[in-house]
């Protein structure tokens, strides 16, 4: 142990210089610097690299994408506003169309409503001129029965016959075609 003792001793004394270039350290240093790059290029390198080009694969891959994807994006956002715009037009021709439509619509029921209007009206007059032609019959014939009520007090015999009442009503006729003719004045004009 002595020796052992003094050798440490001996290198105890002196300060260790580790920027010392010794042909003994520098020697064993390239020797562990080429083995252990050796070792690595043969063992860690390869799985460095394949791991630093797979995430660089990756990352390209996953920007390939992001550009596919914005093109894609940008195709569809095109095509919606080309839907868009074919869209306001079919709605502008459609709103186009029903105001037509409902013009049209609209004329034909005022159209239809003269018509009936036209129609009432024609219907009116004629049951004006069917009501006055039976008030003309009615008062004919009151004519006709006070006609003859008046002949029968006047010649103080009965009339009653239907002679006696053919014999007016063609007699009051010929009086009420007179009359149309200057003008339907008299029993005619009522």
């Amino acid at each position: 142990m002595n020796i052992l003792s003094m050798v440490l001793q001996e290198h105890a004394e002196e300060a260790p210089n580790v920027f010392a270039l010794t042909t003994n350290v520098s020697a064993w240093t390239l020797i562990i610097f080429i083995v252990l790059l050796v070792v690595l290029s043969r063992f860690a390198f390869p799985h460095i690299l394949g791991y630093a080009a797979a995430r660089e694969k990756r990352i390209q891959d996953a920007l390939d994408d992001a550009k596919r994807q914005r093109e894609e994006t940008e195709a569809l956002l095109a095509q919606q506003r080309a839907e868009l715009a074919n869209a306001r037009v079919e709605a502008q021709a459609l709103i186009a169309e029903g105001k037509t439509a409902a013009d049209k619509v609209r004329a034909e029921l005022i159209e239809r409503a003269r018509g009936e209007g036209d129609a009432m009206i024609q219907r009116a007059r004629t049951e004006i001129e069917r009501e006055r032609a039976q008030a003309i019959d009615s008062l004919r014939r009151e004519a006709v029965e006070l006609a003859i009520a008046a002949a029968a007090r006047l010649t103080g015999q009965r009339l009653g016959t239907d002679e006696d009442r053919k014999l007016v009503t063609d007699f009051l006729g010929t009086v009420q075609t007179g009359a149309g003719a200057a003008g339907k004045t008299g029993v005619g004009a009522a």
